[in-house]
């Protein structure tokens, strides 16, 4: 007979090449969206593997969840960092991310060839998809992050100001009015939830002043590339655009969505109709969300275009998030103990569910629902998603073959 003994961490160093292979596999096999990996990762490193205990693993997701950007590909940045090092967390980034952004190049370079009744049907089909995905995606989280009347409140107040502003601020508009309106109505909330910090964030042995570096380099970027993207080439404008985009969006995943239609569609980079069907064929992919990046560099009008346009896209919108993990991690035990902190966290979340609502609205339903079995298409999906936990998968593929079944009727 054999004892079980408990699970203890392990503390041993590995290999950047160790940690690209994991990643990469996990990057070929976790679908289901940021709260998904979050649980693949848990399993492969917590239980598993056993790289990390468990309150280190709920501090990491605590602070990514805090800071704009990919909450799952920072987290596991910040798993690459804390094993191997600087190399370790790039290697963490790039396996996480690349299989992604290979399926979405395949189809970027393949769509202008899905011609005919059947081509046309199953990219109409895919903009239904992001119909579903999306009201998902507003469902899930403001159940999460408005259970309250005062957090609904400052959604409303989200919905409202972005129909009424004109100005391409109003999203970072409406985050900074969310903040406030969490300082000043969910003060109780927050040292509710308040915690002592655990001893996770001084793990990585990165130098503070590093980290002081990694946040002026953020927010020099942040401030400096629109100047420079003004006067400069479409390649700089490109990065600029999707930069601004990864670095101001709360939440990750699904609610990058409205910033990057601001910043592509809006000035006619992409197409609408392109924009719906990349996101649609983003949702049948694994790893992150943010790699729908790849595709719309890859089709845009500014910048180089293809593969050239496709890796600025990319690396411009995943940096932000990168640089905030190296700025925050030598300071998040004694950032989240601050109420006050909390308190802004809740109304910026809450605008967020305000955001991605209206973004429901305008461009997703008002470009892909254009009849009652468009609807009908679209309410399938999301109820599948919602409470028959389908597979995303499944729902790309019942939503296309309906959109060719459907423009097949039509002929």
């Amino acid at each position: 007979m054999s004892i079980d003994t408990p699970a203890v961490p392990s503390t041993r160093d590995y290999s950047a090449n160790t940690v690209l292979l994991v990643f990469l596999k996990l990057g070929m096999s976790s679908f289901g969206g940021p709260i998904a990996h979050i649980g693949y990762f848990r399993r492969e490193f917590v239980e598993r593997r056993r790289w990390l205990d468990e309150r280190t693993f709920s501090d990491l997701v605590g602070m990514c969840q805090f800071l704009p950007g990919p909450a799952s590909s920072q987290v596991g940045f910040s798993i690459g960092l804390l094993k191997a090092g600087w190399r370790g967390g790039l290697a963490a980034w790039v396996g996480f991310t690349l299989p992604s952004v290979v399926m979405m190049l395949v189809f970027a370079a393949a769509a202008p060839d899905l011609g005919g009744w059947a081509g046309d049907g199953a990219l109409h089909g895919l903009k239904l998809v992001a119909v579903a995905v999306v009201a998902q995606a507003v469902w899930d989280m403001a159940r999460r992050l408005c259970p309250d009347g005062r957090r609904t409140g400052i959604a409303l107040i989200a919905i409202v100001m972005l129909a009424v502003l004109a100005t391409a601020y109003a999203q970072v508009l409406v985050i900074a009015v969310g903040a406030l309106l969490g300082l000043g109505l969910c003060g109780r909330i927050a040292v509710t939830a308040c915690e002592p910090g655990t001893e996770a964030a001084s793990v990585w042995r990165g130098a503070r002043s590093v980290s002081v570096v990694a946040l002026a380099l953020y927010l020099g970027l942040l401030a400096g590339l629109p100047a420079l993207g003004a006067s400069g080439g479409q390649g700089l404008r490109l990065f600029d655009a999707f930069y601004q985009s990864g670095a101001l969006v709360f939440g990750g995943g699904h609610v990058v969505l409205p910033l990057l239609q601001q910043q592509t569609v809006a000035p006619g980079w992409v197409s609408p109709a392109a924009f719906l069907a990349g996101y649609g064929a983003a949702q049948a992919v694994p790893g992150p969300l943010f790699t729908f990046a790849a595709f719309l560099g890859w089709v845009s009008q500014a910048g180089p275009g293809r593969w050239s346009g496709a890796a600025i896209a990319v690396i411009g919108i995943f940096l932000p998030g990168l640089l905030l993990v190296v700025a925050a991690l030598p300071w998040w035990q004694a950032m989240r103990a601050r109420p006050h902190m909390l308190a802004a966290l809740a109304g910026v979340n809450a605008a967020v569910v305000g955001l991605l609502a209206f973004a429901l609205y305008s461009p997703v339903w008002t470009s892909a629902v254009r009849s009652p079995l468009d609807f009908a298409v679209a309410a399938c999906g999301f109820v599948a998603l919602v409470r028959w936990k389908a597979p995303p998968l499944a729902v790309v593929l019942f939503c296309a073959l309906t959109g060719i079944v459907g423009n097949a009727l039509r002929i």
